[in-house]
Order: structure tokens, then sequence, then C-alpha cells
């Protein structure tokens, strides 16, 4: 996303580009990165740390078996980019997860984004170039029973709100908190919190506004160890966060992510199993 040019992309307006705040809507992701570690200064310590937690966690859960209710296997071809070979395969796993990550290892990698301050992104500490695809299903609850359909959770609502996009991944420190007013929620009410790791600079930052219990953001890790397809990690949240909860056998969970452009989107889902 910061990296890949976009052929086919349409020309952007001059309004857009001549507006003070619109024109923020230029910058790679990486950049909107490290203004958000240069203004909220999060140390690249504390990001390689959260990205080194991320993997440890999705290594855990893989290995214990946590996430075998989350994946439906698929037969895909795949192509050795060495020898040119195609062979079918079956995709059952997340293979981007780096096992025997330390923040040590991490420390070690070099800025991915040196031309932008403070530099601390990295490819350890962010989200990788990863495919993937993730469905829910949301009907009626008298549909899902006229059609005999297993109810795993409720929808209890959604919202959304803006910010500059220069620093779009605290969106959800601004979402979470619409979210849960609208709710009458408290953050101690919540039992599982999934927030997308776009970069480690913007989760450090919306657990420390938030003032949010680690040991509940993100059990299973997340988008730094299992990567973050455009489209997909909504709903790959959401499956997750409920996955979870079975496990816990606890009931409720925020789910959130930052979006570019400058906004924040925050949702919550109650557990019936």
């Amino acid at each position: 996303m910061s990296t890949t040019p976009s052929n086919d992309a349409a020309a952007v307006s001059e309004a857009v580009l001549n507006h003070p705040i619109a024109s923020q809507n230029q910058m790679p992701m990486g950049h909107t990165s490290e203004n958000v570690a240069g203004q909220f200064n999060i140390s690249r310590e504390k990001m390689d740390d959260f990205a080194a937690r991320s993997h440890q966690r999705a290594e855990l859960a893989q290995k214990s078996g946590w996430v075998v209710d989350e994946i439906a296997p698929i037969r895909v071809k795949v192509k050795d980019p060495k020898t040119g070979q195609v062979r079918e395969v079956v995709a059952d796993r997340d293979d981007g997860i780096r096992y025997g990550t330390t923040a040590e290892s991490l420390a070690k990698v070099l800025p991915a984004f040196p031309q932008w301050r403070p530099g601390r992104a990295t490819g350890g500490n962010a989200s990788q170039i990863t495919d993937g695809a993730a469905a829910v299903l949301m009907m009626n609850r008298s549909r899902a029973l006229e059609l005999e359909q297993p109810i795993i959770g409720k929808f209890c609502g959604a919202t959304v709100t803006g910010l500059a996009p220069r620093i779009m991944g605290i969106g959800p420190t601004l979402a979470i908190p619409k979210m849960m007013k609208k709710l009458n929620l408290q953050k101690e009410d919540v039992d599982v919190f999934e927030i997308n790791e776009a970069f480690a600079s913007m989760g450090v930052c919306c657990v420390d506004k938030l003032g949010l219990d680690i040991e509940k953001v993100n059990p299973r890790g997340g988008a730094i160890a299992i990567g973050h397809p455009l489209g997909c990690t909504g709903a790959r949240q959401v499956v997750t966060a409920l996955s979870e909860l079975r496990r816990q056998n606890k009931r409720l969970a925020v789910t959130s992510m930052c979006v570019g452009t400058g906004m924040g989107m925050a949702g919550v889902f109650v557990s019936e199993h």
C-alpha cells in the first residue's frame, strides 16, 4: 500500500490537492505511520515489542489449534517463483507468522521508510503483504431460525469517525470511545478488543491512549503476524473475536480499524455460544 504503484488510479481532483486537510490523502500509508510515531512519541522499542507480541501470540494460537474453527480450507494453485512449476495445495493455515520472533530480533531490522522522519517503521513491525479473504454472514434472527442456521453471535452496532488523514492510524482511539458511549459500555465490560495492526505505531498508540489492558487486545496476534489484506481484515476480526470469546467462555468483543483517508471504525459483537 505504501510502495506499490497503481497503474489505473483515477486522477485526483484539484479541489482535493489544494485543500489543506484533504490533500493529506496523497500521503503513502508508511508516511502516516511515521507521523503517528513522531507526533505521539512512540519509540522504536515499543513498536518492536508490540510486533513481537503479535507474532508470539499468533504462534501460540496456531500451535494450540485455537484458530482451526476460524479457517475454511480451500484448494489453490501456486506457482514456484524459481522453477515456474504449478502445484495444487490446501490453504488451511496462516503462513506469515514468524516463529521465534523477539523484540531483540526485530530491533535489527532497518527502517522501511528512511525518507520520512522519525524512521521507526520496519518490515518487522508493520503488517506484511499478504493475500487473504474472510466472510461473515449476517441476517435477522428470525430468518436464521427459519433457515435453521446456527447463531454464533449478535451484532450490536458500529460507528465511524473522522480525523486528519496524516495520522489516520489512530482512528480507533476516536471510534472506540464513540461506540462505547453509544451503547453505554465501559472498557472493563469488554472481554476482547480486536484492533487492526496496520503498523505497530498505531497499535501502541491505540492501546496507550485508550488505556486498554494489553491482555485483552489481539489475544491471538494481529495483522503484523498474519497480514492485513485489503477488504479482509474487518470480517476476519469478527471471526477471530467470536472464536476467542468461545475459547475463553466470555461474551463481549469490540473490533476496530483505522481507515485510509482519515477514518476510524468500531463495532460491538456479543457471542451466543
